[in-house]
């Protein structure tokens, strides 16, 4: 969601003739868009903003504006610490960064501004064009929170759940394709709880599968709770949703579960994967999963294991737990460092077993791949496959935006490499 929103404050600024450049040097107005959910969040911002200072030791200061998570929940702290910065602003409250900037400009003054402000926010973004043109682009549909796990900042950072109108999401859709995308992201921090006036994200699919030229889309992240039956209905009818899905399961055992608040069990999980699975065989999954989350047991962490092996998840991005201030989980006895340390390894390691067992298995078969653009060596072009997966051929063709059968014939920890199969001859591939 960072990348979306990254992308439309650009698109913002440009109304005031700020543009983005690869030159910090160059910056008259330094942004740094944050996100809180890990540990120390709050210090990366003071590293880069020391960063910023020691770029500009001998040239006029630029505008610093910190924006985001770590703004939201951070912001009076952040302004007082470091008088570098100019101003503070929350992920509801960005599309409000031109007053900002040009009252900065003219006063210098101090801005601290983090109100919710969702429906505000979308329709002024729907005001100004999506000018992203990459293959595969994010579209934010839905913001905020109302489950409230006990480990968990985002409620209080992005607020309550808010669906955007499937209208506004439609059009900034079109744009995108107009624009060249081939690939749509849908964004949201539970974004299977979208609902706008009875539009669910199962219906929103279809309409989104009805766009010409629109040839992929997904969606993350979603939440087990909010897994209805018209949406496992929707991933074995829409053809054009890719067959990988990201569900956090977050623990293995219904015990650590429920003392996150996480309001499923692991059996319901395992349901919800098996009735995918049913509607469309050819699935796959991958999860979130937090280690040494405070009172989980030796027997918990197993039984992690265990579920993460059972449903051979594809790619498993695990963490040890961190406590976020103003969470109920961060007054939390923690488990000790040395034994979270040993079970993440512990873990990690059978993920990985699980990962690279899958990536063998695609070896020497044929995948159907969206190249994205040019790598940088010469001729190398990357794309991704249904699942994801990164793929680099080497054609003397421009493939960027182009969907290809390709041959895969090997493969590393995260990319596959192959052959583009000639469309003549299903046999032969381009060198």
């Amino acid at each position: 969601m960072n990348e979306y929103d990254s992308n439309r404050i650009l698109d913002l600024v440009k109304k005031i003739n700020y543009n983005s450049t690869k030159n910090i040097q160059e910056a008259n107005c330094y942004v740094l868009n944050t996100c809180h959910i890990r540990e120390k969040a709050t210090d990366k911002v003071y590293h880069e903003v020391g960063r910023v200072k020691k770029e500009f030791r001998y040239k006029k200061k630029p505008i610093v504006l910190i924006v985001g998570c770590v703004a939201q929940a951070e912001g009076e702290v952040l302004l007082e610490k470091e008088k570098y910065i100019n101003a503070v602003i929350g992920p509801q409250s960005y599309h409000k960064i031109n007053k900002i900037i040009l009252d900065i400009e003219n006063s210098n003054k101090k801005v601290n501004l983090t109100e919710f402000e969702a429906i505000e926010k979308f329709d002024q973004l729907n005001l100004v064009e999506n000018s992203n043109s990459k293959i595969s682009s994010f579209l934010t549909i839905q913001e905020g929170c109302d489950k409230f796990c006990k480990f968990c900042v985002v409620p209080y950072t992005r607020g309550p759940e808010y669906s955007r109108s499937y209208l506004e999401i439609l059009s900034e859709a079109k744009q995108l394709v107009e624009n060249g995308s081939k690939e749509i992201i849908l964004l949201g921090q539970n974004v299977n709880a979208y609902n706008f006036k009875n539009k669910r994200l199962s219906d929103l699919l279809y309409l989104l599968s009805e766009i010409k030229n629109l040839e992929r889309i997904r969606y993350t992240t979603s939440h087990p709770k909010d897994f209805t039956d018209d949406l496992i209905e929707a991933h074995g009818e829409c053809k054009k949703l890719m067959p990988l899905l990201h569900l956090p399961v977050q623990s293995g055992s219904t015990k650590i579960l429920k003392n996150m608040n996480r309001n499923h069990t692991t059996e319901e999980y395992l349901e919800i994967i098996e009735r995918l699975k049913e509607k469309k065989s050819s699935i796959k999954f991958s999860s979130d999963f937090i280690i040494a989350y405070p009172g989980e047991t030796k027997d918990d962490f197993e039984k992690t294991v265990l579920l993460m092996k059972q449903v051979e998840f594809i790619n498993s991005y695990s963490f040890i737990f961190s406590a976020r201030p103003g969470t109920p989980a961060a007054n939390l006895k923690k488990i000790d460092y040395k034994i979270a340390k040993e079970r993440l390894i512990i873990f990690q390691r059978a993920a990985d077993i699980v990962k690279r067992k899958y990536r063998q298995k695609l070896v020497n078969s044929t995948a159907t791949v969206l190249f994205e653009n040019k790598a940088k060596d010469a001729n190398k072009y990357f794309g991704r496959d249904e699942y994801f997966n990164s793929v680099i051929v080497t054609s003397d063709e421009n493939l960027s935006g182009k969907i290809k059968k390709v041959k895969l014939d090997s493969c590393n920890q995260n990319t596959l490499f192959g052959q583009v199969v000639l469309e003549n001859n299903p046999k032969e591939y381009a060198a």
